[in-house]
């Protein structure tokens, strides 16, 4: 994958967004009619497991949202990328933290302005795509998926879906309904659980969200057995949609620098990452998310609005 040339050519806004910088996401409306200053900020975190645990874990940070913009804020429970990308699309969601692979759709389709992610106090960040199993599953290696089930999350997951499926075809010249069965389980908790109960004999998975659960103790380590672990990837991805009043994007921006993480629910559910997430650290969708544009570019990912 690391061969893959992509030229900034290949990544294309809506034609509803202008992009006047050149820094790849949609410029807020000239028209000052056009932007918006809603009275309740809706706040999304992406589908990853149970939106009930998520809504506790991230009521600090809302309250410090709503501290600093002087605004309501609601958390807005997603079941799926597709709900998520759909509701900022239309107008009903306003901050959002994206997932990996679903970044580029929501910025190109959506108007997302991703500007921040979350690291260590060190600046460190990142998770890997790991393929994992269960013992005795008779998969030791990635060849040995070759007839059997495959789980992945959805479509627009860059480690549920993406980055493995470019990796089977390119590396291992296995392709999905040839030369394995592609099943879909909706998150990688999901997908997690399922290899773990030994519903599937592999899946694709985010080694952020797998170390999260074992903290919890959701799954056993000895439930699982990791074949394969990828370079590293950006995380998910926070920011707004690109019509907020220029000075309420400024408050959300500052919300995010400014939120004191210690003692926090927050940091409690993602200090048990590696490297621990206890901080948010600026970033760009031009710098960060190249790999992951290069990995679309590989996999003829189309960032159409559907």
């Amino acid at each position: 994958m690391a061969g893959v040339g992509l030229s900034q050519a290949d990544f294309k806004l809506d034609p509803r967004f202008t992009d006047a910088n050149g820094d790849m996401v949609a410029d807020a409306p000239t028209d000052a009619s056009k932007q918006i200053d809603p009275d309740t900020l809706i706040f999304a975190y992406t589908p990853v497991e149970d939106p009930a645990v998520y809504a506790k874990v991230w009521q600090e940070f809302l309250d410090h949202l709503a501290k600093t913009t002087g605004k309501k804020v609601q958390f807005f429970p997603v079941q799926s990328n597709a709900a998520q990308l759909e509701a900022m699309r239309a107008g009903r969601l306003h901050v959002a933290g994206f997932n990996t692979g679903s970044n580029p759709i929501a910025v190109a389709c959506a108007g997302f302005v991703p500007f921040t992610m979350m690291a260590s106090k060190t600046g460190a960040f990142g998770y890997e795509m790991e393929i994992i199993t269960y013992p005795g599953s008779g998969v030791t290696k990635v060849e040995d998926i070759k007839g059997k089930k495959m789980a992945f999350t959805s479509e627009t997951s860059n480690s549920g879906y993406k980055a493995p499926s470019a990796l089977l075809r390119t590396e291992f010249q296995l392709e999905a309904g040839k030369d394995y069965e592609p099943v879909f389980s909706g998150k990688h908790d999901n997908s997690i659980l399922g290899v773990a109960n030994k519903d599937y004999p592999a899946a694709a998975i985010a080694n952020s969200v797998m170390k999260r659960m074992v903290a919890r103790g959701v799954v056993k380590p000895e439930q699982i057995v990791t074949i394969y672990k990828s370079q590293t990837f950006p995380t998910t991805g926070y920011g707004y949609v690109y019509n907020l009043k220029p000075e309420l994007a400024a408050k959300v921006k500052e919300a995010f620098s400014t939120f004191n993480w210690e003692g926090t629910a927050l940091l409690k559910e993602f200090q048990t990452s590696e490297p621990p997430q206890e901080a948010f650290i600026p970033i760009t969708f031009k710098d960060n998310w190249a790999v992951i544009r290069q990995i679309d570019s590989a996999m003829g990912v189309s960032y159409e609005c559907k």
